[in-house]
């Protein structure tokens, strides 16, 4: 007896598994637009047919790692555990897009070391916006908490941002809009060979 399977589902979406996953890392302080990119382009790559997933930083901290603080070490961990996530989605063909700070240069290298070791590919992307801008744009208003007081250990202000000295793609943002800033990485994609 012979199954016919139909894929006229309206779940079902014909998703081209005929490129390479990635993991596209977009580091930078808070609110420098790391998300609002990540979501731009991956309607884009939803657009072409590619399998993508956002790995949002503040999704994660709620569910993945809501055990962890923001120490030094608790915020390392916290970069393994979505690199670890991220290098899984990608090495099964999937687009993995990461807007998370990681703002320790030693956590963003054992990430990239993993990809490395899997054979998977690795893209670095540094949000490079400016602290005044981040601090005006204030999106979630972490910026006032701090400056009233009411917050301590904000990356880049009273906690180290320490930005990547050579990364795949440096974006100022602050200078260009979200589509635009959307399409340079997904150009660094296309001349990767991966988009």
């Amino acid at each position: 007896m012979t199954t016919s399977h139909s894929f006229s589902s309206p779940s079902f979406h014909p998703f081209c598994t005929c490129w390479p996953g990635a993991t596209v890392w977009l580091t930078g302080l808070p609110s420098a637009g790391k998300t609002t990119i990540a979501r731009a382009l991956a309607a884009r790559l939803r657009g072409d047919g590619r399998r993508v997933e956002v790995l949002d930083g503040d999704e994660n901290r709620a569910v993945l790692t809501a055990d962890l603080g923001f120490s030094r070490e608790d915020r390392y961990t916290n970069v393994q555990r979505v690199g670890l996530l991220a290098e899984v989605l990608a090495r099964n063909g999937i687009v993995a897009l990461v807007p998370v700070i990681a703002p320790y240069a030693d956590s963003r290298e054992a990430v990239r070391k993993r990809h490395e070791s899997s054979g998977t590919a690795y893209l670095e992307v540094h949000v490079a916006t400016p602290l005044e801008v981040c601090a005006a744009r204030d999106v979630k208003g972490l910026y006032a908490k701090q400056a009233a007081g009411e917050l301590s250990g904000l990356t880049g202000v009273d906690d180290p941002y320490e930005a990547p000295a050579d990364p795949d793609l440096r974006i100022a943002a602050h200078e260009q809009g979200v589509e635009e800033s959307a399409r340079a990485v997904l150009r660094l994609l296309q001349a990767e060979e991966l988009a």
